[in-house]
């Protein structure tokens, strides 16, 4: 079995989780091997990052370590599924290893493959490079089709209209307090009545005496 962490920061609470993984597997398959390997994304200099056992009286578990920023460039652009990773690696021109994963995919064959490569390489590009950047490297075109793609424009509709949906709920419930404080409700009416905050309420109450 292969278990892998991807991490964009360190985190202390990682050895632990390795071992618990592990354990829980060997619990259901216990005749089962099993390499696990952590690749963190995003450079950094904690010492977290170069944990890779966790150790408890006598309990002691080792786990593999990766970190991209240490890794050469050149086989991650030599095989297509490490693609989106190798903007991440050790270079001091993220621009122009992206140009070069941009024209790798560009020479794969099924459209839905060079799709989903590209946007898994726009989503991982944004740790170091900006969108304006990666939109001028990547074709959006290929991206749309992406079914990643389409599922994080989904989410951000959906997030969209639940936004939405709240401002709009707010301001109707503070139209409605600001009616009810023109009639002479008062604070603690009015908090009853729109589940509004007794702050927020006296504040409105303190700007409608202001503007008289």
């Amino acid at each position: 079995m292969l278990h892998v962490e991807f991490q964009t920061q360190p985190n202390a609470d990682i050895p632990f989780r390795m071992t618990d993984y592990r354990l829980r597997v060997y619990r259901r398959f216990p005749s089962q091997q099993m390499v696990q390997v952590v690749i963190y994304l995003r450079q950094t200099e904690s010492p977290l990052v170069y944990q890779d056992n966790f150790t408890l009286e006598q309990t002691n578990h080792r786990f593999r370590i990766i970190r991209l920023w240490e890794e050469t460039p050149e086989r991650f652009l030599t095989i297509p599924g490490l693609l989106p990773f190798a903007v991440l690696t050790k270079t001091a021109n993220p621009r122009q290893i992206l140009s070069q994963v941009a024209q790798e995919i560009d020479k794969i064959e099924g459209r839905p493959l060079q799709s989903n490569l590209a946007a898994a390489s726009a989503i991982l590009a944004g740790l170091v490079l900006k969108q304006k950047t990666i939109h001028q490297i990547l074709r959006r075109d290929i991206m749309r089709e992406s079914v990643i793609y389409q599922e994080i424009l989904q989410e951000g509709r959906q997030e969209g209209r639940q936004e939405g949906r709240q401002e709009g709920r707010q301001e109707a419930k503070t139209e409605v307090a600001l009616n009810l404080l023109r009639e002479g409700m008062t604070v603690e009416q009015v908090m009853k009545l729109t589940g509004l905050s007794g702050e927020f309420v006296q504040n409105l109450a303190q700007q409608l005496t202001n503007n008289n």
